[in-house]
């Protein structure tokens, strides 16, 4: 998050360039700025989004860029970005406005599609056709096409299913699809794309040579490619090569490892599965390491990766990487640290675009649609939710249901990191007894504060699914604000009320967010209403809702000019350190370290010593920062972080951060 602080006119016009970013995509909403990766100065920080974008695919087609990515079961799905740069994205449209396949699919009878839906979408062109492929737990795989990105997409089933599958249109015009875990399979699709080719599939790749899931199909320059993503402790992103379909095939089992940005593990449900328990934070490695996307060219010719990485309960992020092609393998990261990717670095060499996010997330409800952000939990009751009934607000008419789970018609987005708070006013006049109707962090354990109409009238009730009931007091008004804060650093929120919308307090204690996969999701903020009875109730307008991104503008800004010094964090310091250095600013968000006209300068070996000050590269540094928090400083000499050595040494040898900074390479400035 280094490298940038915001100017009240760049952050006006952030707001303005997002809140425009969704015409056609419901009421545009003016608010603060939210998570951008442009840093403004020629740099991109990742995660590219700071909220869930899961499993994401990506193609060209002449100077565009479209990513689509895995939504499970939020409907509308499958949602089309467009970029001319890889860094600022823009909102398109979705695929897939509601997929009902069954009771499951509409939270029916007892059933859901908690942790399944629609996954591993693997997204392609041809002859003026966009693609998606895509797998659908319990259901063949599916295909969905439009003429244009923004649809309108048909929808087409295949005759079977084929796990994280990937296709690839070959020069010749046959169409190739692989798929499978550890045992990948290959096959000609036949010309509907529904069906394989019979006597065609062949398994090209055996269990225990070294492949995953998450396969991502290429060719390039007449020779085939394959990535995948494998949790072998830790997770990493193996390859596969041939010159021809039938092989032989060649593994590299790591084209990327250990990226993790020194995040530290957050909190998690042990094992991912009911009874739910909690495992706290560690600072254990390889759980959360950068593992399933693939690559593309740019064209000015640069070659440039992309990654999913798990971003503890924010959900799992996307990160974007330059390419390192080294005896004919596309390695994620820069000469000299191959595998390993900065965390901030410089953008691709493609047209400057305005600085933008895809969604905007606050919604006054005052639109003929909701906005673009907004997706239901599994398919929603039409008439059961309105924007007309209330000019200005939504209204969920309330149907029965045992739980929060188990509530139709919640609408959710998702949460936003590094920290957010959700804010919603809502009338609740119109509950009716046994009603229920607030904001709930949709997650396992999920947690929610709620207006509750009971016989003797409205009470606040906060509610987490581990502990119950936590807080509950009477209501003296019907029309309240509700808000809950995320620290999506700690895994830690706090809900919070207000009666005037200003001045809040809190109610309840913390709630723990962990990291999960019983819904395969991270966090959502979500808002819902439902009768605890057998009956349909009443209703409840929800009139505003705003999310707050506090750390979206205010990423440590680089101290150039000034003297500080340099404390690894929990550890020792150098001798070369005891005394601040002055650092000097370069371009693209670079620094030079100097002390009584000399500077740190690193050799090719990474030793660091103190020579006449140059400006040269060996004394230039990249900034950035880790994820877990602290200064990082890659050396532009040797592409590795300066730290400090077991013998008390200054290096710049350290491939990259971690959350327990045992290399000593995440400094605290001062």
């Amino acid at each position: 998050m280094a490298g940038r602080r915001l100017g009240l006119g760049l952050a006006l016009a952030m707001a303005a360039t997002i809140a425009a970013a969704n015409a056609g995509g419901g009421q545009a909403l003016a608010q603060s700025a939210t998570w951008t990766a442009d840093n403004g100065n020629g740099t991109f920080t990742n995660p590219l989004f700071f909220d869930e974008f899961s499993d994401p695919d990506m193609i060209r087609v002449g100077d565009d860029f479209y990513l689509t990515g895995t939504t499970m079961h939020a409907m509308p799905g499958l949602p089309i970005l467009h970029s001319r740069d890889l860094v600022n994205w823009k909102f398109v449209g979705y695929a897939m406005d509601k997929l009902d396949l069954g009771p499951e699919f509409r939270l029916e009878g007892g059933k859901n599609v908690y942790g399944r839906g629609i996954w591993a979408p693997s997204f392609r062109y041809r002859d003026g056709v966009f693609y998606i492929f895509t797998n659908i737990n319990g259901q063949n795989s599916q295909i969905f096409s439009a003429t244009s990105p923004g649809g309108p997409w048909k929808r087409t089933p295949m005759k079977r299913s084929l796990h994280d599958m990937s296709v690839l249109f070959d020069d010749d015009g046959k169409t190739w699809v692989v798929w499978g875990y550890q045992d990948i399979h290959l096959a000609q699709l036949d010309a509907t794309l529904t069906d394989i080719v019979p006597g065609t599939e062949r398994i090209i790749i055996r269990k225990g040579e070294g492949m995953g899931e998450g396969s991502h199909f290429y060719k390039f320059a007449g020779r085939y490619f394959i990535t995948s993503a494998e949790w072998a402790s830790p997770f990493r992103m193996p390859a596969a090569r041939a010159d021809a379909l039938t092989g032989p095939w060649e593994v590299n089992r790591a084209i990327s490892i250990d990226e993790d940005f020194g995040q530290i593990n957050g909190w998690r449900v042990a094992g991912n599965k009911e009874p739910i328990t909690l495992v706290p934070p560690s600072t254990a490695r390889g759980a959360l390491a950068l593992h399933q996307g693939g690559i593309i060219q740019t064209p000015a010719g640069e070659w440039w990766g992309w990654s999913m990485f798990e971003g503890n309960s924010v959900g799992r992020l996307t990160g974007l990487s330059p390419i390192t092609w080294k005896d004919g393998w596309p390695y994620f990261g820069l000469p000299g640290n191959l595998g390993r990717t900065p965390r901030t670095w410089v953008k691709p060499a493609l047209p400057v675009q305005p600085i933008r996010a895809p969604y905007a997330r606050g919604d006054r409800f005052d639109g003929p649609a909701l906005g673009a952000v907004w997706q239901w939990n599994h398919v929603p009751v039409d008439a059961n939710w309105s924007l007309r009934a209330r000019p200005g607000a939504l209204r969920l008419t309330t149907l029965p249901a045992a739980g929060f789970l188990q509530a139709r018609n919640t609408l959710t987005q998702r949460a936003m990191g590094p920290q957010s708070a959700a804010v919603v006013e809502i009338d609740a006049s119109g509950l009716r007894t046994g009603d229920v109707a607030g904001l709930a962090l949709l997650n396992r354990p999920h947690a929610s504060i709620a207006i509750e109409r009971t016989g003797a009238g409205l009470a606040l009730v906060v509610t987490d699914e581990l502990r119950g009931e936590i807080a509950r007091q009477q209501m003296s008004s019907d029309r309240v604000w509700l808000r809950a804060d995320g620290d999506f650093a700690t895994d830690q929120a706090q809900f919070a009320v207000s009666t005037d919308g200003r001045r809040f307090s809190n109610i309840g204690t913390p709630i723990t967010m962990p990291y999960q996969l019983l819904t395969f999701q991270g966090v959502r903020y979500s808002l819902f209403a439902y009768n605890k009875g057998s009956k349909p109730g009443g209703h409840a307008d929800f009139l505003d809702f705003a999310v707050n991104e506090p750390r979206a503008e205010s990423r440590p800004a680089i101290p150039y000019g000034k003297q500080v010094r340099f404390i690894p964090i929990g550890a020792a310091g150098s001798p070369m350190l005891a005394q601040p250095l002055l650092v000097q600013q370069h371009p693209l968000g670079r620094v030079s370290l100097l002390r009584g006209g000399q500077a740190l300068t690193v050799a090719e070996d990474g030793a660091v010593t103190m020579r006449r000050a140059d400006g040269g590269a060996a004394q230039q540094f990249q900034w950035m920062e880790a994820l877990t928090g602290g200064a990082l400083l890659m050396s532009l000499e040797t592409n590795r972080y300066l730290h400090v050595a077991d013998d008390g040494s200054l290096r710049a040898d350290s491939p990259g951060a971690t959350a327990d900074n045992k290399d000593r390479s995440r400094f605290s400035v001062r």
